[in-house]
């Protein structure tokens, strides 16, 4: 049997308090350290992932181009290479941009309360996807995804909707 997946319990300022498993944490809606990742291309478009039909929330959705929790003694930016290359196959340097915290309960009653640390890398590389944890993939120009959120919202994940208008704010002012 695999081991559970220990998630870093945090306060409201990122101090880790303790570990716990992860399904036990998304039940009780503990704050918990996470990372969302973005990559770019030249064109500017972002690396969308849509979600695999078999995750556990959000399954199908579309979303950044991938996400996950830190293991402890890991820095976010050395989780955030690990999980970009096992789930999307790319290796690219990775930049801290900013973090925020979120609060989002699913219709399996499982609650996502996170300390999100999003991360940014530019690649062209298109991705080798891990089908466990991405159903497809593809690279979308961000005004299009702007305009699309609006529209369409129900597709994409609860987080990738609150990140992106930030996400894309930064891109703009660079």
């Amino acid at each position: 049997i695999m081991s559970e997946e220990m998630l870093i319990l945090v306060d409201e300022n990122d101090n880790q308090i303790g570990t716990m498993g992860k399904m036990e944490v998304h039940r009780k809606g503990l704050l918990h350290r996470a990372f969302s990742v973005f990559i770019i291309n030249e064109k500017n478009e972002l690396l969308l992932q849509q979600r695999a039909f078999s995750k556990y929330h959000s399954p199908g959705l579309c979303t950044n181009t991938c996400c996950s929790h830190q293991h402890e003694g890991e820095t976010s930016i050395q989780a955030a290479k690990r999980r970009l290359n096992q789930e999307m196959g790319i290796n690219t340097s990775l930049e801290f941009l900013f973090s925020f915290i979120y609060k989002a309960e699913f219709e399996n009653g499982l609650i996502e309360h996170e300390f999100d640390h999003v991360i940014f890398g530019r690649s062209n590389q298109d991705p080798k996807v891990d089908k466990n944890e991405a159903e497809s993939w593809k690279w979308v120009s961000v005004d299009l995804i702007l305009k699309d959120i609006a529209i369409n919202q129900d597709k994409y994940t609860v987080w990738f909707k609150i990140i992106f208008q930030r996400f894309y704010n930064y891109l703009k002012n660079r």
